[in-house]
Order: structure tokens, then C-alpha cells, then sequence
């Protein structure tokens, strides 16, 4: 892993404690010295000389592309994106002066059409007369893709489908844009040349400068030819590394080859793995906005007229075969990707990954479900990380960090996940934060659930979620960020600091243990730790803080906020929450097993004390959620037995009915949770959540009849009402305290934050699908902790079969047995296979086998601890299972039971209280701080 503090370049260390490093850009709240990258390891020394054309911003000399010593490679073939090679280029002569270019050969493959020779074509050269050095065979020449990549003449009529060299047609645009789709029928596969090119390696890599199509080009402002700049020419990079040695194999992006090395203040990263278009385009259409904000913010010392030179998007998708096509091919509208060129091994090695790089004018919209491409107002300097292997989100920030952002170096890194829409200006706002305070390591903002203008909170389980994740980001993420250790920052929206992520010159820091998490897949990782990294993000959170010599905090701003998808049906819902639950879970346990940690830290003393206040109040709310199951049981019956003394008969009959379809639903609930998978259970599981539904609601009545039954006994009692009276009552106190806490806190603390429309449309759906989340999704989440993916399978390839390669005479070469002799051997031992008696093999038991029985054991274990320490509680409360027999006397014994629920049920309340008490005023202090601090 490639340290921040590069021991080897004294030119790049830096004090890790000093997040504003020298050469930083300047910014509004601490102006610094301007930007200035001297002996950088990626310049060169020779930069192209091209004035600039109409670009927006592009005019500056320091916008010029360098370019460099090349290596020339033979024998690459351009085949489809999923054509696998079948040679093996070797390198040849180094040439170690800058090529030139060449301005009318240039302008001749941009403008007139391609000129496809045979391997021993002798015929005149279409240009004319040339000199003795012919210049494709100039080592010095751009890397170029290829002739044919610079598409067709664009004044020549496309009226044929396929292009053969020789022929006099051309080749039809496969894949034309337009401002209003629509549909167009699959196009056939792309014809390639058939003639081997000559391309140069860039210090032992492949790297293709590609032209992007004419039909793009002339839509958005550019150099005129025969001049180049970044609007004219696609990137790409065949990466043979791990993302750990790209900066060693001396791979390099393009914002290290302009003639003044560009900064990259923000660098945002959009993880993706098959999402269709639509989820794509929401969240570039919020970065864009976000971008073309900054752009606009004049009279700022950071951002204003070239802010989008400072700011890079990187789109990492998760598998070749995984992407979804129609996301790919808006981004080869955007003009990041480009068909044909990717290649399969470069000099023998694998490829890893796919790097396009280019700036786009373009932008998108959706109307009706539809994205289309239009010009923009902005470019956006944009890199397309193609992974050629499925390996899971966690490898796609390897890539972000490791890789990209040891060559860029930024500043501040965003994350984003493809669906989740930013507000317009909502980065800025995540970056402001770590503006205005330096020792601010990592932010969030306010995840929002998309509710299209309210349509979808009629779905009661997305205003459910909705109400959810209102409250979280009223009262939990305020609390946390007056203490300064946020728990998690959802992966989906969320900034870091770079300089805080790094590693200490052990190698042992926040990334490497939040990298852990891609190797807690095989067969020695251990059940606790694999689930807890499935929530990652919280054991980055925690190493942040309490990271070595460093006083590092976590601040939560409200004026950011990212829209988010959430599950409409219920199987999507449990599977989502069963990740979320155990990953939580798990990981809070490590934060709080490793919490004076926290002393190692260079905090000052009080702020460790809040730290250790924070942990306590955390480990208090997790003796409650493991006790969750029995808890709610508890208050079932003993609410619902004292409706039944208050009502008589009928009330009776309702405890014992419901109390016995409680318990029948509940090992209902474990059963399924077991042994069937949510998708395949889900009548039966929309059957328990209506029937959780009406338990709540019987509750609920339960509640309010016992309290007002209560005022009426006590003004009877005194003839006449006195408040004092009233509260006086026992049960009538705790049980209006208890509410008043939780309800009615909520309520107020929404109007205080100027956010109480959930509480209107979202309260009540969220009040009765209480239960459902006590009894369906923590007993899935505990019977599945043997499940530590993502959703997310590996590929399943089969055996790879020889190949058909057809000669030019239009005959295949094939390998098949048709000699008599050769057909009866075959078929003498396929007679052989099955003429012995089966003698049935030795039973090995593999390691994949042990790993699942290891992790279902836990499982088991898990879970029969979790229901016993459950059934101790309700025993010891209730007087049952056995312990009544330690009172002889009935009535004694009565009464023993009477106060042990009387008992229980003040702590319960009390505690809710006193833990919605601590929220509110945590929220309070951060509102008073939001006033002073601006963000």
C-alpha cells in the first residue's frame, strides 16, 4: 500500500497533523499561498506546444498536454469490448525523445476517410507524394488508437451498416445520440481492421489516446485542428496492477500530464455495479450541478470561473460482465467510454482494470424515465475505472484511494453511490466543513429517501423509512457530531479527508484497516470479523478518531443532503437490514471492546472524556437492542393484563388470544428466518408485518385507555382534579413521562430543526411497523450471521473450449476426431467410463464446507444466546418458568409479581426517557453551534 508520507520523495512528506499542507489551494475561510507542484514525478519536461482553441478556460498555457517517451508495441488487434486477445505484444526499441505531431496528418485522419491498407499494400499513398520516412512507422507519433477510431467522414453520407477494408462504404456511428431518444433497433457487431497498428507503450503501459467521435466533437467547443486538446481525445489505460502499485508501475492520469500539473481539490467517486441508466444519470446530473455551482461562485479564492480544473469524477464500476449496457453507453455519450479498445492482457499480463479518461461538455437530463444527452454549461473532468472482475464495492474504493488518489493527491474525497442524488449545492457544503475546521477528518450529510413529491410515502414501508431516517438525522447525527465521533458516515453520501485516511509510516492507519474488509472473504477470515466488515465504513469512522497522534474529529452538516432509493417491498427491505444490523452490531461491539483506544490519540482530555460519555450512552442503547426481543414482550403482556382487569371478561379472552398468536407468530418469524429466503417467504412475511401492525395498535389503545382510566380513578378518588393528584399516580407518571420523551420530544425537536412534515405524513405508519422491526428484521438479522455477503455472487465461468478461426479462403480450421481408428478408440472409452462397478468416492470434506459449518455454528450459537438471555428476562420479570416456587404464599407471591413488573416497567420507561433526554440535548448544542459555525 502506497503511504501519504512517501519515504523515499522528501518532496512530498508532509507533518500528518497538518491538514492544510503547503502548496494547498486557497480557500475562503484560510487563505494560502497559491498552488504550485515543482518536481513532480509525472511531469515531463517537454510539453506540447498547441495554442488553444475556443474551450472554455482552455486558453491557459498550463492546459497544454505533455507528452512522453513511448515504447512501440506490435500485433494489438481491435476487437469488441469482450474480444479476448490472442497475441502478445512484446516490447521493442526505447524512444526517448518527445515525438511530434504531425498538423496534417493529424487533420487528414480527423477529416477525410480512413485508408485501410493490406499488410503488403504497395499501391500510392492516398496523401500523395511522402517523404522517404513514412510516418507510421514514427515512434514519435501520438499514441492513436487506430485510424478507424477516428470514425467516418463526417460530410459523407452513412447509408451502410458494415465497413470491409477496401470497400468503398463507410462505417455507421454505433451509437449516435440524441436530445430526444429513441428506441433503435440492436446494431450489428462492429467490423474492425483487419491490418495490425503500431501503438506506443508510455513507460511500459498501454496507453491509447482516442480521438472521440466526430459527431460528439462538434458539439462542444475544442482546439481546431489541427490542434488537440482534452475535449478532443479519450484517455485509455490498460491498468496491469494491483490498485496498491499503480503509482509504482508508473501509471498516471492526465491531470499529471498538463504542462502545470492540475490540483485536484475534490475528488468524488461514484461506485456503481449494475444499476440501470436512469440511476446513473440522477447522480452525474447532481454532481454536475453541483460543479457548475462552484463554477458560478465568483468571489470565492478557492472555486469561480475554472473550479471545475480542481474537481475530478471518478466513476468506478464493479465487473466488466456486470455493468449495466445502458449505463455504459451514456457514458460513452458523455464521451468517458469508448467501444473496441479495451484489451484483455497487455505483454502477457492480466488486466485489472479499464481507465477512461476525458472532459465532458456534455450533461443529462431525465424526462419520462428516459435519459438524454445534452450540451452542457460546464466541463467535468471525468475518469471511468472499468474493473474487469466482480470484486465488491470495498476493491472499488482500493481503486479511488490506493490508485487515483495516490497519483492525484487530493484534497478532499467525496463518496457517492450510483442512485443517490446530491442537492445542487450540497459538496460545496460538505467541503466548507472541512474548510472551516482543520482537524475535520470526515462528513456527512442528510440522506434523504426519494419520495417523488410525496407519491411514494402512500407505500407505508417508504414512509416508514422516510419518518426513519428524519429522526436519525434530527437527533442521532447531531448528537454524535456535538461529541465529534459520527458512528458511521453512509457510504452513500460522504467526504473525507485525505491526509487523515493515510497510513503512518508502519503502514498501519484508517485505510489498511478499512481494507481489511476485502480480505475477510477466505477461508481463515474469521465469523465476527466478516461481519463486522460488513459495515466497514463504522470501523473507518472509529480508526479516524482515535488514530495515532492525531486529534482528528467527525462533524455531521445538515446543509447537505443526498436523495437516496429506498426498498418498496418487503423481502428487499429485510435483506437490506440484515447487512445493516449485524454489520452495525458488530462493529459497535469493536468500537467499544477497542474504546480506550481512543488514548492513544492526541485528543485533548475532554474531548476524550466525551468520547468515553458517547461510548457509554452507545453501549446502553446496545443492551436495549439485544434485549429488544424480550422487552417488547414484556410490555405486551403486562399492558395488555392490565387492560384485561380493567375491562373484565372481554379483555381476558383478547390477552390470551393475542398472547398465544404473539408467541405462534414470533417462532413463525424464526423459522422462516432460518430456512427460507425472504423473496421465496413473502406472503408469509406481509401476513406477520399485518399482524405486528395490529398488535401495535392494540397497544396503543391499551396505553391510552390505562392512562385515562387512571385520571379518572384519581378525580373520583379526590372528588375533584388536581394536577398534583394525578401525577401522584405511579403508573400515570411513568407512563405519560415515557410517552412525552419520545412522541412528544419528537415532535418539538422537528419543529425546532423547521422539519415536522414527516411527523404528519409518516408518524403513524412508522408507529405501527415498530414491532415489525423488533420481530422480523432482528431475528432475520441474528439467524443469518452466517451470511456475510453483499448480495452480490461471483462469476461462473465454464471450462474454456478451443477456438474456430476462419482462413480468408472462407474455410475453418477445426480439431474432431473422423478417422475410423480414432472414432473406436473414443468410443471404446467412453464404454470404459461405466463397465466397472461404481465404487463410490472418498467423502473430503472442503474448505469452503468447513468455512460454512464454522459460520452456521456461530450462527446457532448467536442466536440461542440471544433467545435465552430474552427468555431469562421475560422469566424474571413475569415470576414464571419455575421461580414462583421460591414464595410459599399465594398472595405474597401475587404481589411479588405485581411489583416485579411495576419495577421492570419504570426502569424501561425511565431509561427511554433519559436516553431521549440525552438526544435532545445533544441536538440542541448542535443547533447552537450550526448558528456560530455556518454549516
Amino acid at each position: 500500500m502506497s503511504g501519504y508520507n512517501r519515504l523515499d520523495d522528501p518532496n512530498h512528506y508532509s507533518p500528518p497533523m497538518d491538514p492544510r499542507r503547503p502548496g494547498r489551494t486557497p480557500s475562503p475561510g484560510h487563505p494560502l499561498q497559491h498552488y504550485q507542484l515543482d518536481n513532480y514525478s509525472h511531469s515531463q519536461a517537454g510539453p506540447l506546444e498547441i495554442p488553444m482553441g475556443p474551450g472554455p478556460g482552455s486558453g491557459t498555457p498550463g492546459d497544454r498536454l505533455a507528452l512522453q517517451p513511448s515504447y512501440s508495441v506490435e500485433n494489438i488487434p481491435y476487437g469488441p469490448n469482450d474480444y479476448h486477445d490472442d497475441y502478445t505484444p512484446h516490447p521493442a526499441h526505447r524512444q526517448d525523445s518527445n515525438y511530434s505531431l504531425d498538423p496534417q496528418a493529424h487533420h487528414d485522419a480527423y477529416y477525410n476517410p480512413p485508408y485501410d491498407p493490406s499488410p503488403h499494400d504497395e499501391s500510392p499513398h492516398p496523401y500523395g507524394a511522402q517523404p522517404d520516412h513514412y510516418w507510421q512507422d514514427d515512434d514519435r507519433r501520438p499514441m492513436i488508437a487506430g485510424a478507424n477510431s477516428y470514425g467516418p467522414n463526417p460530410q459523407t453520407p452513412l447509408d451502410h451498416d458494415e465497413y470491409f477494408p477496401g470497400d468503398d462504404h463507410h462505417l455507421q456511428p454505433e451509437n449516435p445520440f440524441h436530445d430526444e431518444p429513441k428506441p433503435t433497433p440492436s446494431p450489428a457487431p462492429i467490423k474492425r481492421w483487419k491490418t495490425v497498428k503500431e501503438v506506443q507503450l508510455f513507460k511500459g503501459n498501454l496507453v491509447l489516446d482516442c480521438p472521440i467521435p466526430p459527431r460528439l466533437l462538434n458539439q462542444v467547443q475544442h482546439a481546431q485542428p489541427p490542434e488537440r486538446d482534452e475535449f478532443t481525445h479519450m484517455r485509455y489505460s490498460a491498468a496491469t496492477c494491483d490498485p496498491a502499485h499503480f503509482d509504482e508501475k508508473r501509471f498516471t492520469l492526465r491531470q499529471r500530464l498538463f504542462a502545470k500539473p492540475r490540483h485536484t481539490e475534490l475528488f468524488i467517486v461514484i461506485t456503481m455495479y449494475n444499476e440501470e441508466d436512469e440511476l446513473f444519470a440522477r447522480t452525474m446530473m447532481g454532481v454536475i450541478k453541483n460543479i457548475e455551482y462552484m463554477n458560478s461562485r465568483t468571489n470565492s479564492k478557492t472555486w469561480g470561473k475554472d473550479a471545475w480544473k480542481k474537481i475530478v469524477v471518478c466513476v468506478v464500476s464493479d465487473g466488466r460482465a456486470k455493468i449495466n449496457p445502458r449505463t455504459r453507453a451514456v457514458l460513452a455519450a458523455l464521451g468517458v467510454y469508448q467501444d473496441g479498445i479495451a484489451k484483455q492482457q497487455v505483454n502477457g499480463k492480466d488486466v485489472t482494470a479499464h481507465i477512461y479518461e476525458y472532459t465532458t461538455q456534455m450533461t443529462l437530463d431525465i424526462k419520462k424515465g428516459v435519459v438524454g444527452v445534452k450540451k452542457g454549461n460546464t466541463p467535468v473532468q471525468m475518469l471511468f475505472c472499468l474493473k474487469e472482475k466482480n470484486q465488491k464495492k470495498i476493491n472499488s474504493h482500493r481503486w479511488f484511494f490506493q490508485a487515483f488518489g495516490a497519483v492525484l493527491d487530493p484534497n478532499i474525497c467525496v463518496l457517492i453511490d450510483a442512485g443517490t442524488k446530491p442537492g445542487k449545492d450540497s459538496i460545496y457544503h460538505l467541503w466548507k466543513a472541512f474548510d472551516l475546521e482543520p482537524m475535520c477528518a470526515g462528513a456527512c450529510g442528510e440522506i434523504k429517501a426519494m419520495l417523488v413529491h410525496g407519491k411514494k410515502l402512500l407505500n407505508p414501508l417508504v414512509a416508514t423509512q422516510n419518518f426513519e431516517y428524519k429522526m436519525s438525522n434530527i437527533l442521532d447525527k447531531p448528537l454524535e457530531s456535538a461529541f465529534g465521533f459520527i458512528s458511521v458516515l453512509p457510504g452513500a453520501f460522504s467526504a473525507y479527508r485525505y491526509v487523515a485516511l493515510q497510513n503512518d509510516k508502519t503502514g498501519t492507519g484508517p485505510l489498511e484497516k478499512y481494507f481489511l474488509g476485502e480480505k475477510m472473504h477466505g477461508t481463515n477470515a474469521g465469523i465476527f470479523t466478516a461481519n463486522m466488515y460488513l459495515a466497514e465504513d463504522r470501523i473507518l469512522c472509529f480508526e479516524l478518531v482515535s488514530k495515532r497522534n492525531c486529534h482528528w474529529i467527525l462533524q455531521y452538516v445538515k446543509s447537505a443532503n443526498g436523495e437516496t432509493d429506498v426498498p418498496v417491498e418487503m423481502a428487499d427491505f429485510i435483506l437490506q437490514r440484515r447487512r445493516w444490523l449485524n454489520g452495525s452490531f458488530f462493529a459497535a461491539v469493536y468500537a467499544l471492546a477497542h474504546s480506550f483506544d481512543i488514548f492513544r490519540s492526541d485528543h485533548s482530555f475532554l474531548r476524550k472524556m466525551m468520547f468515553l460519555v458517547e461510548f457509554f450512552y452507545q453501549t446502553i442503547s446496545m443492551i436495549f437492542a439485544w434485549f429488544g426481543l424480550g422487552n417488547f414482550f414484556l410490555v405486551f403482556v403486562i399492558l395488555t393484563k392490565s387492560l384485561s382487569t380493567e375491562i373484565g371478561t372481554a379483555g381476558k379472552v383478547l390477552f390470551i388470544v393475542f398472547e398465544w398468536l404473539y408467541i405462534g407468530v414470533l417462532i413463525t418469524c424464526f423459522i422462516l428466518a432460518l430456512g427460507n429466503r425472504p423473496q421465496g417467504s413473502n406472503r408469509w412475511y406481509m401476513s406477520m408485518v399485518y399482524f405486528w401492525c395490529i398488535i401495535m395498535a392494540y397497544l396503543m389503545f391499551a396505553s391510552i385507555f390505562i392512562t385515562v382510566r387512571s385520571v379518572q380513578e384519581q378525580v373520583s378518588k379526590n372528588k375533584g382534579f388536581n394536577v398534583g393528584d394525578i401525577f401522584a399516580d405511579k403508573i400515570f407518571f411513568t407512563l405519560v413521562v415515557s410517552l412525552a420523551s419520545t412522541y412528544l420530544m419528537w415532535l418539538v425537536v422537528s419543529i425546532i430543526f423547521l422539519d415536522p412534515w414527516h411527523m404528519v405524513t409518516c408518524f403513524i405508519q412508522y408507529l405501527l411497523m415498530t414491532p415489525t422491526y423488533v420481530n422480523i428484521l432482528n431475528v432475520y438479522a441474528f439467524c443469518n450471521t452466517h451470511d456475510i455477503t453483499w448480495g452480490t455472487k461471483g462469476d461462473t465461468k465454464p471450462d474454456k473450449l478451443p477456438s474456430v478461426t476462419t482462413k480468408a479462403d472462407g474455410k475453418a480450421e477445426i480439431h474432431a476426431p473422423t478417422d475410423d481408428a480414432d472414432l473406436n478408440t473414443q468410443y471404446e472409452a467412453e464404454i470404459q467410463v461405466f463397465s466397472t462397478k461404481y465404487k463410490e468416492p472418498e467423502k473430503v470434506v472442503s474448505d469452503s464446507d468447513k468455512q460454512e459449518d464454522y459460520y452456521k455454528g456461530f450462527r446457532s450459537g448467536v442466536v440461542l444466546f440471544w433467545m435465552f438471555c430474552n427468555l431469562a428476562l421475560c422469566a424474571a420479570v413475569l415470576q414464571t418458568g419455575g421461580l414462583e416456587v421460591t414464595v410459599s404464599n399465594p398472595d405474597e407471591a401475587a404481589q411479588k409479581k405485581t411489583d416485579a413488573a411495576t419495577i421492570y416497567l419504570a426502569v424501561v420507561l425511565w431509561s427511554v426517557a433519559g436516553l431521549s433526554l440525552f438526544r435532545f440535548i445533544g441536538a440542541m448544542w448542535f443547533l447552537i453551534v450550526r448558528m456560530f459555525r455556518g454549516v
